[in-house]
């Protein structure tokens, strides 16, 4: 890969935290806006009552996990920390693939540290997903939960398949290594009719 060419894939995976705050921070401030105070009003279906909006202000992490957690925004910054860490370890290098995903993964983990700063802890969740003929009610997040969440999973997806590339590749080098060694047999040294006569 050339030094350009991996300039532009961090460029893009620039581009795409700084698109992922801003569709995060302008889509809660259209649901803030009309539908504050949050819960008094009815949701808005998308969807039918599959797919919904509906405010409220969730003080834990993503999905609602670890409720009034006093140390959450500390860890939140800490993984943002993590993720960027390992981002520059691929600085000018990688693939695109990988530099999207994280771009993915630290959009949405700023967008919702903002909220928190912003709000005095809590951040505005609004999409809600449920089935109620069966009575599924999937926990209420946003635009930036989503991203975080497409990101890990795509990361671990990654991941997995790069570490079985890696077992195959090393498999078929071990299979290619034992069938160039000569074997005992092949290597010994039958003497010829012609040999024997002598």
């Amino acid at each position: 890969m050339t030094f350009r060419r991996a300039r532009i894939y961090d460029a893009v995976a620039l581009l795409t935290v700084i698109l992922i705050i801003i569709l995060d921070q302008w889509t809660k401030s259209l649901v803030v806006e009309h539908l504050s105070p949050p819960e008094s009003k009815p949701p808005i279906p998308l969807l039918g009552p599959y797919l919904v909006i509906e405010y409220i202000q969730n003080r834990g992490a993503a999905f609602g996990l670890f409720s009034d957690n006093i140390f959450l925004a500390v860890l939140i910054a800490a993984a943002i920390g993590v993720v960027a860490y390992l981002y520059l370890r691929m600085l000018n290098s990688g693939p695109l693939v990988y530099k999207l995903v994280f771009g993915l993964i630290i959009g949405g983990a700023i967008g919702n540290l903002i909220d928190r700063a912003h709000n005095a802890g809590y951040v505005v969740d609004f999409i809600a997903f449920r089935i109620p003929e069966i009575g599924f009610r999937f926990a209420i997040f946003n635009v930036a939960d989503a991203c975080i969440s497409v990101g890990v999973f795509l990361l671990f997806v990654l991941v997995l398949f790069s570490g079985l590339r890696q077992k195959e590749e090393s498999g078929k080098e071990r299979e290619t290594a034992g069938s160039s060694t000569p074997s005992s047999k092949s290597g010994t040294i039958r003497p010829t009719e012609q040999d024997a006569s002598l």
